[in-house]
């Protein structure tokens, strides 16, 4: 992993919300991750989240809906996956993300696999962050090309300066394109920017930032691996999102979301990471 930092990389980070990391993982790492990808989502089959009792969720592929005609998605690799786990843990990652982002700490949120299958739905434009089961303004997303994005196959697109407007308040998220700007008006002007990738090269985005993307208009696959990390010492909202019943059930509003098996510490100025 090529995880070193220039101060003008930071700089842009902050104020553009996302970052462009070419090369970042080198041919062999690429083809590893790649394999360890393949593998985890022949395992689960229908199941999008991994590491769980399947009788305690409903997640499940349905191919009838929009969503689903997005991309294939699988969350969680990294419980079954030692490689994928190896990745998304890496200790210099997190002291990166840390570094974008100005904390001292930082843990796992969930990962997933994103793969537009052929003729693919866009990505209607969206924020992660206020539909996670926390609020902060420092989370971060790496998303790791595992094939060519390119504009024609649904590469990511940003608004660039976004995560400075956006709000923890949940909106929902349709097969509208337009949708976030009934939101966001004062964003409907602004130019997006298109991120193509090469295979091995990856984007870091702020959780608050407004991103999507297009159709898959080709007979091909486009496929990634992605991984979502919240601040050590962040706490539960109340919203569910990927935590489990026996989970909720575990906390209350502003409970510290500290819990090693399900958001293991990456890297801390303080504490050795989890999976060392």
């Amino acid at each position: 992993m090529r995880t070193a930092l220039e101060a003008r990389q930071i700089e842009r980070y902050r104020e553009q919300g996302f970052l462009r990391l070419d090369r970042f993982l080198s041919t062999d790492e690429l083809a590893e991750l790649t394999d360890a990808v393949t593998g985890g989502v022949a395992e689960m089959g229908a199941a999008k989240l991994a590491g769980v009792d399947p009788d305690d969720t409903s997640i499940k592929d349905d191919p009838g809906t929009w969503y689903d005609r997005v991309f294939l998605q699988r969350v969680n690799l990294w419980r079954i996956s030692d490689v994928v786990r190896r990745y998304v843990m890496a200790p210099e990652l997190g002291r990166m993300l840390c570094e974008l982002e100005g904390i001292d700490g930082i843990r796992v949120w969930h990962d997933q696999t994103l793969q537009k299958r052929p003729w693919a739905n866009p990505t209607t434009w969206h924020a992660d962050g206020p539909n996670w089961s926390f609020q902060s303004r420092h989370a971060v997303s790496i998303w790791i090309a595992l094939d060519p994005a390119t504009i024609p196959n649904g590469c990511l697109w940003f608004i660039p300066g976004s995560h400075r407007v956006t709000r923890f308040e949940r909106f929902p998220i349709t097969e509208n394109m337009d949708q976030v700007f009934e939101n966001y008006p004062e964003l409907a002007d602004r130019e997006a920017a298109a991120m193509e990738l090469e295979p091995g090269s990856a984007a870091v985005f702020n959780g608050m930032l407004v991103h999507g993307a297009g159709a898959n208009m080709t007979p091909g696959w486009r496929r990634a691996m992605t991984c979502a990390y919240m601040p050590d010492g962040a706490t539960f909202n109340g919203q569910r999102n990927i935590l489990t019943g026996d989970q909720i059930a575990r906390l209350r509003v502003g409970s510290p979301l500290d819990d090693e098996s399900q958001n293991p510490v990456v890297w801390s100025r303080t504490r050795a990471p989890a999976f060392a």
